[in-house]
């Protein structure tokens, strides 16, 4: 069969599945699912030394540069944590989101020369990285219970918010990775501007800084235009659960849960859009 009769069967496949509902979609292809997660696991540690180590390590090496700079030299506030704790809290889940964003925008290329053989729906790709990711987030997490041993840390009543901060940014990161990586088949340049986001956005979020430092300068009034952006939600939600006498900052949670909901939804209407092109383009 050649080429042309291999995309004139994708693009029927791909008319026909555009027509059913986007989770039963993915329910249909739950086999697939779980094994292109497998896959994605395995072939991000083949043939390294360390390994699964490699999910601490870059959290807890910027955890060190972090509280070096920020929190010695600089002298930044930490909302009573000590700095290694405040900084290691907020880049866990951040850490989860830049890595996420960076692979599932990217996710199409890599996966070229699989979808454009076989039918399968194509939005299970940049979702992969997105729930492949979670191993990783749960092995930094165990830092976190081993800095709150150190530092006799009790966590908060707060801890129970814990599944619902995961699921704010994972569909972040779910949506504006469906987003770019649809738009990355075409444009090539968007693996570098995504790179260069996902730098910027880690400065605009608390992440070695207080929120508070804002919030004194300009009000408590900023805080709901700050919500949009789901990770400062997220980000002040993992401190409150190990700060003690914090209150969890709902209104952040849910304008970023409602935010995260928008993006996550504006990226499955863009990319099954943009599906039956894909295997044209790639």
């Amino acid at each position: 069969m050649n080429k042309k009769a291999i995309n004139d069967s994708i693009h029927i496949s791909v008319n026909s599945s555009s027509k059913k509902y986007f989770f039963l979609e993915l329910f249909d292809y739950k086999d697939l699912f779980y094994f292109l997660i497998k896959r994605e696991i395995s072939v991000l540690y083949k043939q390294t030394s360390l390994g699964i180590s490699w999910a601490i390590i870059k959290p807890v090496f910027l955890m060190v540069i972090f509280s070096f700079v920020f929190g010695g030299i600089a002298k930044l506030p930490s909302d009573g944590l000590p700095y290694p704790v405040f900084s290691y809290i907020a880049l866990v889940p951040w850490t989860y989101f830049s890595t996420s964003l960076n692979r599932s925008s990217n996710s199409l290329i890599s996966y070229a020369s699989i979808f454009t053989k076989v039918y399968f729906p194509r939005v299970i790709i940049p979702l992969v990285p997105v729930f492949a990711g979670l191993l990783d987030f749960i092995i930094a997490m165990f830092v976190v219970v081993f800095l709150m041993g150190y530092y006799s840390i009790t966590p908060t009543v707060n801890i129970i918010f814990f599944p619902a901060l995961v699921l704010i940014m994972m569909l972040f990161s779910s949506g504006l990775g469906m987003l770019f990586s649809a738009m990355a088949v075409q444009y090539r340049d968007v693996k570098f501007i995504v790179q260069f986001l996902s730098q910027l956005l880690m400065y605009v979020a608390p992440i070695v800084w207080p929120l508070s430092l804002l919030t004194d300068k300009y009000g408590s009034g900023i805080k709901p235009f700050l919500g949009f952006y789901p990770m400062i939600g997220v980000v002040e939600g993992f401190r409150s659960m190990v700060i003690p006498d914090k209150e969890m900052p709902l209104d952040l949670i849910i304008i970023g849960a409602f935010s995260s909901l928008i993006i996550f939804f504006t990226g499955v209407i863009y990319f099954k859009k943009k599906e039956i092109s894909l295997a044209d383009v790639v």
